[in-house]
């Protein structure tokens, strides 16, 4: 049963599978090239991340709802009377 299947070598024949050659030196700019898109991208996030917080902190409103406030748990102490004042000497 071995006998029936075909040899696979690990050097493909296929001229499209190869492992096109690089010129020497090209691989170190495409590690640049990788490297200066990637901070691109993160000083990107970074600056929409500030931009958004100074719009939020600029744009920070206070909501009003239309329900009746809680009343205090504390009651309410009255104000002395007039004719009651005291005097400590």
């Amino acid at each position: 049963m071995e006998g029936d299947r075909p040899h696979l070598s690990s050097d493909p024949t296929t001229p499209y599978l190869r492992k096109a050659p690089t010129p020497p030196g090209h691989e170190d700019a495409d590690t640049a090239v990788i490297a200066v898109v990637i901070t691109l991208v993160f000083l990107t996030l970074l600056t929409v991340l500030v931009v958004i917080g100074i719009y939020l902190y600029r744009n920070q409103g206070s909501y009003l709802t239309y329900e009746q406030p809680e009343p205090d748990a504390t009651p309410r102490e009255e104000p002395p009377a007039k004719d009651k004042e005291e005097y400590f000497i």
